[in-house]
């Protein structure tokens, strides 16, 4: 293994933009759910005449689908994220749409079919029921509660109660049912994460910036060592993500 200096170095200067995570291929690992999303989505949309992907960060998950909608849609609020998603996306007919973090949803009433999401920031239930048309569909795939919290605390000390409560799917299928919506599928599953180096650990702090939202390499450069040290010790450092499969029906 590479020494530490090298190895944070390369981490801090590598592109995070985007949902393409490829450069921890070999680095870093994360257990897929069981229900293969991806498999759905493409499905779903496939079947849809209107449909709308939310939080689509560079429209690389939306993209592997297969067929697109006879009139497909993406919303994303990072405006790097939402070039990206245009770039990748627009060749294939989707229009993208950049949004600010809870606005409404540029769309009419009763004027969509399907409304997507994977890891979706914070799903406005209120506005999803707006936009779907009656029979429309909800898929979402959804970070559960206390999703690599081993990371988190090892950064940030113990979390509270309330904190781990956070994404609980029981309350997220609730909020739905509360919108208008009839939940049809509620799924979880907890999933092992192995980080393999400690550049690994820098580039998804770097990307998921609201784990640990102070997060630099100086800032944290002491615990950095730590880390680097027990990855070196032990091969790797084990965290748990947890994800829900969400469907509904308006």
């Amino acid at each position: 293994m590479r020494d530490f200096e090298e190895l944070i170095d390369e981490a801090a200067r590598a592109d995070v933009t985007g949902w393409d995570f490829s450069w921890l291929d070999g680095r870093a690992s994360e257990e897929r759910p069981p229900w293969r999303y991806s498999r759905l989505l493409g499905e779903a949309v496939a079947r849809a005449r209107t449909a709308v992907d939310l939080d689509t960060g560079g429209g690389e998950v939306l993209a592997e689908a297969p067929l697109m909608a006879a009139d497909p849609h993406a919303t994303e609020s990072w405006p790097a994220n939402a070039a990206r998603a245009r770039e990748l996306l627009g060749p294939r007919g989707v229009t993208v749409h950049e949004t600010a973090p809870g606005a409404p949803l540029p769309f009419a009433d009763a004027s969509v079919d399907l409304v997507t999401a994977r890891h979706p920031v914070k799903p406005a239930w209120s506005e999803i029921a707006r936009v779907l048309a009656p029979g429309g569909e909800y898929l979402g795939q959804h970070v559960g509660p206390e999703s690599a919290f081993e990371l988190i605390e090892f950064f940030r000390g113990e979390t509270t109660a309330a904190q781990r409560a956070d994404r609980r799917p029981d309350l997220e299928a609730d909020a739905a049912a509360e919108a208008g919506l009839e939940v049809t599928d509620l799924r979880s599953a907890r999933l092992r994460m192995e980080f393999r180096d400690v550049g690994a650990v820098v580039w998804i702090l770097r990307r998921c910036v609201w784990w640990v939202p102070d997060f630099s390499v100086e800032r944290y450069r002491d615990r950095l060592r730590d880390m680097d040290a027990r990855i070196r010790r032990h091969g790797s450092f084990v965290a748990h993500s947890t994800r829900h499969l969400l469907r509904a029906r308006r």
